[in-house]
């Protein structure tokens, strides 16, 4: 271990930091899931989830934003902890349209894969049936905003990574959706190879020619849980 690096615990599991990492990238590296949404490591993190919250010392943090520092005590698989996660879990499905069984993206869906890994069974909350606008201007993607989350990623994507800012958020509350800056996605600069278009955790934004191009039953998520990736990093204990 370097003079920069330290450790610090998470579930009793022994994890090595470096400086500067938060706790979720410590413990990726590490090979302890955490379980998050609107989290992408090539993106800033928002913190706008709160999948990933975690008592840290005692108190409640999302870990994808707090900095990971010496000795802290975090707790993360913990029955509380994991209920809280699938309550809101539970929330995004019932406040959007998710018909995973038509859905182009089951299989390779970030929040039916939490669902599932969660415990989700069934939602004990009313549907809210929104009616918001599929928008299908573009020549290349599809913009399905019954199926946004709200996650922010392909906000950032396009300011930070695309230079572009193509997507935002309007509205507050009940009523805050995703935007673009035209007056529909096909009067944008959004292109079919830029960040902000792969980004997606869910199928709101979608590639017009990619979506059956994996045959369910062979994507991501139907072999191995979410988060299967990053528990294989993990070294075995010896002895």
């Amino acid at each position: 271990m370097s003079g920069k690096s330290f450790t610090f615990t998470v579930d009793d599991v022994v994890v090595e930091a470096s400086a500067g990492q938060t706790i979720l990238q410590a413990c990726d590296a590490a090979g302890v899931y955490i379980p998050r949404l609107c989290y992408h490591p090539e993106l800033e993190p928002a913190g706008h989830c709160r999948v990933c919250t975690c008592s840290v010392n005692g108190r409640f943090s999302s870990a994808c934003t707090m900095p990971a520092s010496p000795g802290m005590v975090v707790e993360s698989d913990t029955p509380s902890l994991n209920a809280d996660r699938r309550t809101i879990i539970e929330m995004l499905f019932a406040e959007g349209n998710h018909f995973c069984p038509a859905c182009e993206k089951s299989g390779d869906c970030e929040l039916q894969a939490l669902g599932y890994r969660l415990g989700m069974e069934a939602l004990p909350f009313a549907n809210l049936w929104p009616h918001r606008d599929i928008d299908a201007s573009h020549p290349d993607i599809v913009l399905e905003r019954n199926r946004c989350v709200l996650c922010t990623r392909c906000v950032r994507a396009s300011r930070l990574l695309d230079g572009k800012s193509v997507f935002g958020l309007e509205g507050r509350g009940v009523h805050l959706r995703l935007n673009v800056d035209a007056g529909c996605l096909g009067e944008t600069a959004l292109s079919a190879a830029d960040k902000a278009a792969a980004v997606c955790p869910v199928g709101c934004i979608l590639i017009k020619d990619h979506g059956y191009r994996t045959p369910y039953g062979r994507r991501r998520f139907d072999a191995e849980p979410i988060g299967a990736d990053i528990e294989a990093k993990r070294a075995p204990r010896k002895g």
